[in-house]
């Protein structure tokens, strides 16, 4: 059954869902996005990925700082919608938000919840070791990530990265909402309230935080470097440069952390080995730790600070 929807997203990682929507015949009466930002070397107002995704579609596009204002949220409510889909949007929606939607408001989140409430939670269990994670359809209210629970589907982290996690849950995710709408619309569906044992919360990535600690186990830095990849990249000192580590590999070997033990560039650290595999030197592209080590040494007996 088509629905009347608003759709309120922001980054790359939400719009599969728009498109998906688009796809299954739904009405969408607006796209909420966050203001375009100065991008690039001449800092030019950039749309974001979502807004470009809605324009290119004709859809109509609004970009407010703010919902908390009477004529935002009656402008919102004048929409006549029944149901508004939130993906990554990044501002909070009021209670009169929350309440205009005929079905309510419903949140597609990158967690197994109540596990990684907040901004950052594909990033956060990566970093944090997480055998899991999933996607969740939510019915919003007012506080943060706490609403009932439609829909979830799990996936394994394994050895992947954040950013190979995100594309994963960002077409799984969209998927699901899909399935989510059509049972709640035949009412084949009841909410599950989240559990409140085990709640965690995925503060915002800083950059304050991607340098590396070699004193750590290998396993410890492996996550933390495929926690940060690619964005903002975990990095170390070499040579007195900022050297990004994108990739690498825990190996059965032992050196002093920060030590580079071998001439293929496996590093100790407070509890094992790694083995850098992508590095990214200031101003270059991100390569083969092999390849850089072509032109940029860094024999065994070097000290990574």
């Amino acid at each position: 059954m088509t629905l009347r929807l608003a759709f309120m997203g922001t980054p790359d990682f939400a719009v599969p869902t728009l498109a998906e929507l688009i796809a299954q015949g739904h009405d969408i009466a607006a796209v909420y996005s966050q203001p375009p930002r100065p991008k690039g070397r001449g800092m030019a107002l950039e749309p974001t990925p979502v807004a470009k995704f809605a324009a290119s579609a004709g859809l109509q596009v609004r970009t407010p700082t703010s919902l908390k204002s009477p004529e935002e949220q009656a402008a919102f409510a004048a929409l006549d919608i029944d149901a508004a889909i939130v993906v990554a949007y990044g501002l909070l929606l009021p209670k009169p938000v929350l309440d205009a939607p005929r079905l309510g408001c419903f949140n597609l989140h990158a967690s197994l919840l109540p596990r990684w409430r907040g901004a950052a939670p594909i990033q956060r269990a990566v970093i944090a070791g997480d055998a899991e994670t999933g996607v969740m359809v939510m019915q919003m209210e007012e506080g943060l990530d706490t609403g009932p629970v439609l829909m979830a589907e799990r996936v394994a982290i394994g050895r992947l990265t954040a950013g190979e996690l995100t594309t994963r849950l960002s077409h799984l995710g969209a998927d699901l909402m899909v399935r989510a709408l059509g049972a709640l619309e035949r009412d084949g569906i009841n909410p599950v309230p989240q559990n409140e044992d085990g709640v965690t919360y995925a503060r915002k990535i800083s950059k304050d935080e991607a340098r590396i600690d070699w004193s750590k186990s290998a396993r410890e830095i492996d996550c933390h470097i495929r926690g940060l990849s690619p964005w903002p990249g975990a990095w170390t000192e070499a040579k007195g440069e900022r050297l990004k580590i994108l990739a690498a590999m825990p190996v059965p070997d032992r050196g002093a952390p920060g030590e580079v033990i071998t001439d293929d560039l496996v590093v100790g650290t407070g509890d094992g080995a790694l083995k850098l595999l992508k590095v990214q030197r200031p101003g270059k592209g991100v390569m083969e730790a092999c390849e850089m080590l072509k032109g940029f040494a860094l024999p065994p007996g070097t000290i990574l600070p």
